[in-house]
C-alpha cells in the first residue's frame, strides 16, 4: 500500500488543508498518484479542490460508517493524478453514531486496506480536534505532518497533540511516525516569525522539514476558485513552496521523481 500521512494539528487555521490541497498538487504534478480523505466536516479540502461542499456525492462519513467502500466514494479531481474522498458537514455527527460500535478507531483504517497499491500517496485532511475523527486518521496513517504557523501561539497545544500521537502509538498504532514539523505563514519581515522558526528548530530539530510556507496572498485566493495553488498560480511563491515540499517528502522516503 501507498504512504498514508495525517495533516494534524488540533488548533484551527494552522495551514493544515492549505497545506493537504497543495502538498497532494505538488506530488500530482511531479507524477506520484495521490489520494486525499478529507476527515474534516468543514469540508474545505472538498471545495479546495474543486468539488462543492453541498455535494450530494458519498464520502468520507459513508466511508467511516462502512456503508460503501472507499472505491465507491472516490471521485476525480481537476488537479493531475489527484483524487478525492470528500466531506459534507454530515461527518460531524460520525463521532456520535461510532461511539459504541466496537474497534471505532480502526474504522478508517480498514476502509482504506482494500485501496492496496493504486495510490503511492494517501493524505488525510484532519479536522482541528483530537476527538474520534483525527483518532481514525492518526490509527490509519503511517505518519504525521504537522504544520505549525509562525505566530505567537504556534506551541500552545503541541505539547498535547505529541501526547495523543504517543498514545496512539501505544495503544492503536505502533508504527505511526512524525514525518516533520512544517513552519506555515512565515514572513520574513516579522521579528516574531523569525523567533518561532528559531524556537520550533531549538526544540525539535530534524523533526522540522527545511521547507517553510510563507504568507501569500495567492495561497490564500487559491481555494476561493476552487483550485490548488500550482493549478491557480503556478510561478507564486506558494506554489513554489508546496513543490520544495514536495521534493523533501520524496527525498526523506527515498524515492525520486
Amino acid at each position: 500500500m501507498g504512504k498514508i500521512i495525517a495533516i494534524a494539528n488540533q488548533k484551527g487555521g494552522v495551514g493544515k488543508t492549505t497545506t493537504t490541497v497543495n502538498l497532494a498538487a505538488a506530488l500530482g504534478v511531479l507524477e506520484k498518484k495521490v489520494l486525499v480523505i478529507d476527515a474534516d466536516p468543514q469540508a474545505n479540502a472538498t471545495s479546495g479542490l474543486g468539488m462543492a461542499s453541498e455535494s450530494n456525492h458519498a464520502g468520507s462519513y459513508q466511508l467511516l460508517e462502512h456503508t460503501l467502500t472507499a472505491e465507491e466514494t472516490i471521485v476525480q479531481t481537476s488537479s493531475p493524478n489527484v483524487d478525492l474522498i470528500p466531506a459534507h458537514i454530515d461527518l460531524v455527527a460520525i463521532e456520535i453514531e461510532l461511539v459504541d460500535k466496537d474497534e471505532r478507531e480502526y474504522m478508517l483504517k480498514k476502509a482504506v486496506a482494500e485501496l492496496g497499491e493504486r495510490y503511492e500517496y494517501i493524505l488525510i485532511d484532519c479536522a482541528p480536534s483530537l476527538g474520534l475523527l483525527t483518532l481514525n486518521a492518526l490509527t490509519a496513517a503511517d505518519s504525521v505532518i504537522i504544520p505549525i504557523q509562525c505566530e505567537y501561539y504556534a506551541l500552545e497545544g503541541l505539547g498535547k497533540l505529541l501526547n495523543t500521537i504517543k498514545s496512539v502509538q501505544r495503544i492503536h498504532n505502533p508504527d505511526l511516525d512524525i514525518e516533520g514539523m512544517l513552519l506555515t505563514m512565515y514572513d520574513s519581515r516579522l521579528r516574531l516569525s523569525n523567533q518561532v522558526v528559531e524556537e520550533v528548530k531549538k526544540h525539535f530539530g530534524e523533526m522540522v522539514f527545511e521547507t517553510i510556507i510563507q504568507r501569500n496572498v495567492r495561497l490564500g485566493e487559491a481555494p476561493s476558485y476552487g483550485e490548488s495553488i500550482i493549478k491557480y498560480d503556478a510561478s507564486s511563491k506558494g506554489a513554489v513552496n508546496y513543490l520544495n515540499m514536495a521534493h523533501e517528502l520524496l527525498q526523506k522516503n527515498r524515492q525520486t521523481v
